[in-house]
């Protein structure tokens, strides 16, 4: 097979490629539905999806839904979530996330990108990972893995994350792109490895520009 030379053809190929290699690839924060991805994904900006996954199950118990937390104050809600870093901070986003959600959004987690992101604690990664994941509509988040993935392929040469997702939309279908960040991020997490990078055992080896083979 002839190298793809284009930026559009190595994301076609990586997005093919990683699609065989990890095929039951999911979004590994635990949920049960759009709400609780919201709050687990807000807790997750500088921390672990392990860490927040430890802290999630006490959280949700004590506030299931948008109501609950939105009644209390923050320093309720930071006994929860005390384990993941920043959680003052992360503790206020998740009640004015509530509040907002009752007073704007009958307490529905909203659709549209625009109204996520006026969500306190939520930027577009997180808009995506919830409009990808739990929404059922298109979203393409972009994490340091797909940054540096991204950049080392030769499929962008942007470093900026709003400016990358723009630059790989149209390079996948719609349908597809939060499929495609996810397997990205697990090809990171475990392949392409930013110290130590498995170029043996990696699937765009052959075509990497990056490639230590």
């Amino acid at each position: 097979m002839a190298k793809p030379r284009s930026p559009k053809g190595r994301a076609r190929v990586t997005h093919e490629r990683l699609a065989d290699e990890y095929p039951g690839a999911e979004c590994e924060l635990e949920h049960r539905n759009a709400f609780e991805l919201l709050a687990a994904t807000i807790l997750s900006a500088q921390a672990t999806d392990v860490g927040v996954n430890k802290a999630t199950p006490g959280l949700f118990a004590r506030f299931p839904d948008p109501w609950s937390l939105a009644e209390v104050d923050p320093e309720e809600v930071e006994p929860f979530v005390a384990t993941i870093g920043l959680f003052r901070q992360k503790s206020k986003s998740l009640v004015g996330m509530a509040q907002m959600l009752i007073d704007d959004y009958d307490g529905q987690v909203p659709h549209p990108m625009k109204d996520l992101v006026r969500l306190p604690g939520v930027g577009r990664k997180t808009a995506n990972v919830v409009r990808s994941v739990a929404l059922g509509e298109p979203g393409l988040p972009v994490d340091t893995h797909v940054i540096r993935l991204s950049n080392l392929l030769g499929i962008t040469t942007e470093t900026d994350p709003v400016k990358i997702e723009n630059e790989l939309n149209p390079m996948v279908p719609a349908s597809e792109r939060g499929h495609f960040s996810l397997r990205m991020i697990l090809h990171g997490r475990r392949v392409c490895i930013a110290r130590r990078p498995r170029c043996d055992d990696c699937v765009l080896s052959d075509f990497c520009p990056s490639s230590r083979l």
